[in-house]
């Protein structure tokens, strides 16, 4: 299938919960939890961080650097052209998209869907980042995968600013669980194993409540276990039932 890297978009200018790439999740940054996680996966053949070009995202480049994650810089806002870029300097065919708000990624479940889509006969989209058509998955632990060629096509289309911000949109919709073209590029996904199909969890961290629930979430798991996985994680969230009231928000 080709050359196949992660790629993950972070920033410290969310517009939301400002410089929450570098807020605190049992000790070390948010954005480092989440690389630390998803170097054990096994399918990527490299993992990226791919970062705006300003001055306030600079902190981020060390980060990339003490996880010896190469970090690539492009605009802030055009998302499109970022992971185009991003994977033209690194060969990749197959680009694997995590947003760096989706602080519990699952590496099995990430090669899982990696797996899926090289298996598939044509080019397209594949997701279990969040639930498509019933597919049961949490959201925020997979990730998106799509080759490069289409993304390319994407960005030289007349697109929406939205779009250009939001890489999926150019293929799915998750509000409206619509595919964009499926002709141009057909959507699957996978069945998320029943173990853990819940996808009244949300484990996003776009506002200051979302984190502090992970930080809890963080402190009581990763100090039991660095590698504590899904299964661990309902398992506290429905322990902590109260305290997810209102947080479920994409």
């Amino acid at each position: 299938m080709g050359r196949t890297v992660l790629i993950v978009q972070a920033r410290m200018g969310s517009t939301r919960l400002p410089g929450k790439s570098m807020m605190r999740l049992a000790g070390e940054p948010m954005i480092a939890r989440i690389l630390e996680r998803l170097l054990r996966c096994e399918l990527p053949d490299d993992v990226v961080l791919a970062i705006p070009d300003q001055s306030q995202d600079d902190v981020l480049v060390d980060i990339g650097k003490q996880w010896g994650v190469p970090v690539f810089r492009g605009s802030e806002h055009d998302l499109v052209d970022r992971y185009c870029q991003a994977a033209k300097v690194t060969d990749a065919e197959l680009v694997v998209r995590v947003p760096a708000d989706n602080v519990t990624p699952e590496p099995t479940e990430i090669d899982r869907i990696i797996e899926h889509h090289h298996s598939l006969p044509q080019r397209g989209f594949s997701s279990n980042l969040a639930e498509i058509w019933g597919s049961g998955y949490p959201d925020g632990i997979g990730a998106e995968v799509f080759d490069t060629s289409l993304l390319v096509e994407a960005s030289e289309r007349n697109i929406s600013p939205v779009q250009r911000e939001h890489v999926h949109r150019n293929f799915f919709d998750y509000g409206t669980q619509q595919a964009v073209d499926e002709d141009w590029a057909p959507v699957s996904t996978i069945q998320c194993p029943s173990s853990f199909s819940r996808p009244d969890i949300i484990l996003d961290v776009n506002t200051d409540d979302q984190y502090q629930l992970m930080s809890r979430l963080y402190d009581e798991l990763y100090s039991i276990n660095t590698r504590f996985s899904i299964h661990d994680t309902i398992v506290w969230m429905d322990n902590h039932r109260d305290n997810r009231s209102g947080l479920a928000e994409r």
